[in-house]
């Protein structure tokens, strides 16, 4: 090579090198269109507070992948539609974000039902999707290629409850649930653990999504007096179900919901009331996961008032692992990138993340709290616990 075919070929090296370095490519990022994130949310109907919560999860990573430069060296940009938590819609709107709107990427809805109903559209396209916020098995086994779980499985969201009942010594157990995906493999998951630990279940019992009046179901809980009663619930009905255990005098000695009793709203429309209710969650502030302290400030400060629930650092989890499977693909290719998220085993805001050949979660934990004196503590497991369970629950009228 002579020296003039040097000059050039050099300068193009050191560009390229840069490139690598900043892990942004040759191209300024400035010339380039942003990298579009199509996802339906529950910002309307029966998962709208979970769904709100997981949408400000999105918002604040896209906001810290741009601040640090983007990926590939280009700004990350979402396209939110609200689904009215309907998978019916949901799968009209992932149709639409990638056949109209043609999005680069996509991220998953809330809830295992609807996540259920569009996985079909994003392994059509081949589009991989990291489903935050979607925790039922089945899902992700049925050959699936391009859906990633992040969440501990449904089945586990009351091991806690069962565990601490069978070590107190409590031999009886209810269970009601929503009769959709997520809370029947919840109830099916508590069955089976019950029957591990030699707890007794005396009644089993759905009720129809949206249901608001649970005195006759109550009423029957009341009749078979179990020792304890687990509620595989959402936000409004886990709310329902514990003002109307009052109402009607249910007194069981342990008292838990799977979903919604997480949530500052929960303690802050029943008061009192929501003391001594445990509560399943996948994730507390307090948890020492890395960039936990730095995103639990960063979102107080971004959304201001707003409430922090796991669904919020779930969503922030599922885009870091996205946005982690594009950087190390160097593409946007949907099998590249699929192939990067297998490899994964990574430390998010949320826990541990590392899937199986499925997109089956293998690496995070549960956890169970219990409201204290207006606080959640952690009760369970005890690796992981803050304080003690305040056992056993007392009566409504010695609260």
């Amino acid at each position: 090579m002579t020296r003039a075919a040097r000059v050039p070929f050099l300068l193009a090296a050191l560009l390229t090198l840069a490139g690598v370095i900043l892990g942004v490519g040759l191209v300024p990022s400035v010339a380039q269109d942003p990298i579009r994130i199509g996802a339906s949310l529950s910002l309307t109907g029966t998962y709208a507070a979970l769904g709100q919560n997981q949408q400000r999860g999105y918002q604040l990573c896209a906001k810290h992948v741009n601040d640090k430069g983007g990926v590939l060296g280009r700004r990350i940009e979402f396209v939110f539609y609200d689904d009215q938590s309907q998978p019916a819609t949901g799968v009209r709107l992932y149709e639409r974000l990638i056949t109209q709107d043609g999005v680069d990427l996509v991220l998953g809805p809330y809830s295992s039902a609807i996540t259920e109903a569009v996985a079909n559209v994003n392994e059509k396209y081949k589009k991989p999707m990291v489903a935050p916020m979607a925790s039922t098995t089945s899902i992700f086994k049925k050959g699936r290629k391009f859906i990633f779980m992040v969440q501990s499985p449904a089945e586990v969201y009351l091991e806690g409850l069962i565990d601490l009942a069978a070590r107190n010594g409590l031999r009886t157990v209810a269970l009601i649930n929503e009769d959709t995906l997520f809370p029947k493999a919840s109830i099916q998951g508590a069955i089976e653990l019950a029957k591990k630990k030699g707890l007794q279940v005396v009644f089993v019992e759905a009720y129809p999504k949206g249901h608001t009046d649970f005195s006759a179901i109550l009423t029957k809980i009341r009749a078979a007096n179990p020792d304890v009663l687990g509620a595989a619930t959402y936000f409004d009905d886990a709310v329902a179900i514990t003002r109307q255990m009052k109402e009607l005098n249910v007194n069981p000695k342990m008292y838990e919901v799977t979903v919604g009793g997480d949530l500052p709203k929960f303690y802050e429309l029943l008061g009192k009331n929501a003391e001594y209710v445990y509560g399943a969650t996948q994730w507390e502030p307090e948890l020492p996961y890395p960039g936990t302290k730095d995103f639990v400030e960063a979102y107080r400060k971004e959304f201001p008032g707003a409430d922090l629930s796991y669904h919020s650092a779930g969503g922030y989890a599922g885009c870091q692992v996205l946005v982690e499977g594009v950087r190390r693909a160097r593409s946007l290719d949907g099998e590249k990138i699929r192939g990067e998220i297998l490899k994964l085993n990574l430390n998010t805001v949320y826990g541990a993340f590392r899937v199986d050949d499925d997109g089956f979660q293998v690496a995070h934990k549960m956890v169970m709290f219990q409201w204290q004196d207006g606080k959640k503590v952690i009760v369970w497991p005890e690796d992981l616990a803050a304080g003690k369970a305040r056992f056993p629950t007392p009566a409504w009228n010695q609260r």
